[in-house]
């Protein structure tokens, strides 16, 4: 993807997980966005967008972020939302660990308060480490915490998987975290 269409992805993701104003458009209950909504309310911001560049950024979306309806009529992001939506997820038993990228400077917080959501409707984990290194580089120096999905879930936790894969669920405690 060339650098002219990562600036566009990153505002598509802008407009498709939190401020869909931005674009003069609204997302359905689902997260789901009209794309010729979409296309116009990006153009009218200066930026240049049509069809073909758009199906171009969801195709080489390395992380899966957008999905199409099957008529290519509405897309939407498949996780990492702060806006109230209902995004289909499958309510899965997770493996043994998953694992928490984060900045180092946020790690004493999730030492002695859990790993929060924040912002976003979960708190978002992966199944491996480079994923984990990659989010948290996004945020500083990189550290990552494994978390004991296994037993959480056995004491009641409900995890999500994406339809990018990544892992979801409300709240790590701490009890479940450990540096890795």
């Amino acid at each position: 993807m060339g650098n002219k269409n990562d600036k566009l992805s990153v505002f598509i993701s802008l407009i498709l997980r939190h401020k869909p104003e931005v674009a003069n458009i609204k997302l359905d209950e689902f997260g789901y966005a009209n794309v010729d909504e979409l296309i116009k309310g990006v153009n009218e911001t200066g930026r240049r967008m049509n069809l073909n560049i758009l199906k171009e950024i969801v195709s080489d979306d390395k992380k899966g972020r957008y999905s199409f309806n099957e008529s290519f009529t509405l897309i939407r992001a498949n996780q990492g939302h702060s806006i109230n939506v209902k995004v289909p997820l499958q309510k899965l038993e997770p493996p043994q660990f998953l694992y928490h990228g984060t900045a180092e400077r946020f790690l004493d917080s999730i030492l002695s308060s859990g790993v929060k959501k924040m912002n976003r409707l979960y708190v978002h984990l992966s199944d491996n480490l480079d994923t984990a290194k990659q989010v948290g580089k996004r945020h500083g120096k990189p550290v990552i915490v494994t978390v004991d999905a296994q037993k959480m879930y056995e004491d009641g936790y409900e995890f999500y998987l994406s339809e990018n894969k990544v892992w979801l669920t409300d709240f790590v405690p701490t009890k479940y975290v450990k540096l890795t």
